[in-house]
């Protein structure tokens, strides 16, 4: 293990990168006691970030030996914020804050030692990318191998969890693990033991959190970003549901089988047995024409594509759904967990809806529904009822009724006019894939990948939808024409870079004048 030498007369510095809830100012707080009661003066602030998990707070911290005050005979005036280039410890609560403290020029490979956890919590614009937001974990790695004259990184949040703790104690053991600080482990141990507070889990973390950095080495490997290929279940508690997946097993090409798995899994969550079965036969139409066509040779890319996407077309987000997936167990389980909640607390969870008169006239029967679309006046006088967000605590028996109500609509689903409007563009869809399959398989594949922009509900929904019939029109006009699937695909690539769709309709246009 390597220790690194500090200066004797100049602060220790020291910048702590924490999203909120993850105890980084508890974690402040522990190394500011440890130091006083080790003679040391401290002295720890913070600048706070933005909240939903946009940015993260900084707590700054600078430790002074008792023997420099001495020395010069008067009390240390101490720093407030972190000056990139000028600090000896920097410790992220999560991977991408690592990242951030290095694009901030606070890592330097002179004097700084990073720690980090190789844990994710995606922030607000990886979840709401259109396409595959998620960053790129080994980009960080990367810089921090450069930027670092250390560099630890491994899982402490998944040791906290170990623990029953939080991660600010499997950090504060890291912190002691790595010897960046001139305090013996005691000193840590006692430093929890005094805080009172969940001492046991926290010092098992502790333990944890300073074992692993014992053994890390002083710059991590790169991640492994693969996931793997989960097999197909051998068993079921429905008989029903095994005959299904008997079905996959049997006949469809093993290439396809997980992803057909899961999606039969989606389908029958969101509706029922029949859903599912209805599910298995599309699939099998495409599975005969993926075998007519492409196959082995094609390693089953139609199949394998169209699993997911149908799945995803047939499982579409609707406000029952969300009601549903707002009154189960699991989510209020979730949440307790996220909060840190005691099992005598109770918590309460406050609801933002915002449904528009589009989806509550997709909630009701698909003739009264289109009554009302198609009515201007009726229209007119019913959208500013629906301008406005409202609160609703589901927690609450009056909020959990409602929400569980409307969740129970989930057996009218298929009468309900978003359920025709969904399955008329579906099968649209299909049918287009059917026809374009046996001259051009490569474009067909991207057909069915275009699938991925309709999503979510709401606005949500009707961007992406927007954006897919678009694409939708330019593929029927690709047919026929040899670089097709290359074209359909930059054009898919343009819709998922933006919300807006400005590239996508910059490409259109090109497209357009050049037919010209």
């Amino acid at each position: 293990m390597t220790t690194t030498q500090l200066h004797d007369v100049t602060p220790i510095k020291i910048a702590i990168l924490a999203m909120g809830g993850q105890g980084g100012g508890v974690l402040a707080d522990w190394i500011v006691d440890m130091a006083e009661h080790a003679g040391w003066w401290a002295q720890t602030t913070s600048v706070p970030g933005v909240a939903q998990r946009t940015g993260a707070t900084i707590y700054y911290l600078e430790l002074l030996p008792e023997e420099a005050v001495k020395v010069a005979g008067r009390q240390p005036a101490l720093a407030l914020m972190p000056t990139p280039g000028d600090v000896d410890l920097i410790v992220a609560s999560e991977l991408m804050e690592g990242g951030r403290a290095i694009q901030r020029g606070l890592v330097t490979p002179d004097r700084s030692t990073l720690i980090a956890s190789s844990h994710r919590s995606y922030a607000i614009g990886e979840k709401s990318a259109p396409g595959n937001g998620i960053a790129d974990p080994n980009k960080v790695i990367e810089a921090g191998r450069t930027a670092a004259k250390r560099f630890m990184c491994f899982d402490l949040q998944s040791l906290a969890e170990q623990a029953g703790s939080v991660i600010s104690a499997s950090l504060f053991g890291a912190i002691a693990g790595s010897g960046t600080l001139p305090f013996s482990r005691a000193d840590y141990e006692a430093t929890i033991e005094r805080s009172g507070k969940g001492v046991k889990p926290s010092l098992k973390a502790f333990a944890l959190g300073f074992d692993a950095a014992q053994g890390a080495p002083d710059f991590p490997d790169f991640i492994d970003t693969t996931r793997p290929v989960p097999a197909v279940p051998q068993t079921a508690t429905n008989p029903r549901v095994k005959q299904l997946l008997d079905d996959i097993r049997t006949n469809f090409a093993p290439a396809a089988q997980p992803m057909l798995v899961a999606g039969l899994r989606r389908t029958l969550e969101f509706q029922d047995l029949a859903y599912g079965k209805e599910y298995l036969e599309h699939m099998r139409g495409i599975h005969a024409l993926d075998k007519q066509y492409g196959g082995d040779a094609k390693q089953w890319a139609l199949t394998s594509a169209a699993a997911r996407y149908v799945a995803v077309a047939m499982a579409y987000d609707d406000v029952i759904r969300v009601a549903d997936l707002k009154t189960r167990e699991a989510r209020f389980e979730r949440v307790r967990e996220e909060v840190l909640a005691k099992p005598d607390q109770l918590v309460y969870t406050t609801e933002y809806m915002h449904p528009r008169l589009e989806e509550i006239c997709g909630t009701m029967p698909s003739f009264l529904g289109q009554a009302i679309e198609n009515s201007p006046k009726l229209c007119k006088w019913l959208e500013p009822m629906f301008r406005k967000g409202r609160f609703l605590q589901s927690g609450t028996l009056t909020g959990f009724l409602m929400l569980y109500g409307l969740a129970g609509m989930r057996r009218f689903r298929r009468s309900t006019l978003r359920h025709k409007i969904e399955m008329r563009g579906f099968h649209e869809w299909l049918n287009l894939i059917t026809q374009v399959a046996p001259g051009n398989y490569e474009l067909a594949v991207e057909i069915v990948n275009c699938r991925r922009l309709v999503k979510g509900y709401s606005d949500t929904h009707a961007r992406g939808t927007s954006k897919y019939q678009k694409l939708v029109q330019a593929a029927r006009n690709l047919i026929g024409k040899p670089d097709a699937a290359l074209r359909l695909k930059q054009l898919r690539d343009a819709a998922l870079a933006d919300d807006k769709g400005t590239q996508l309709n910059k490409l259109l246009a090109q497209g357009d004048a050049a037919a010209a």
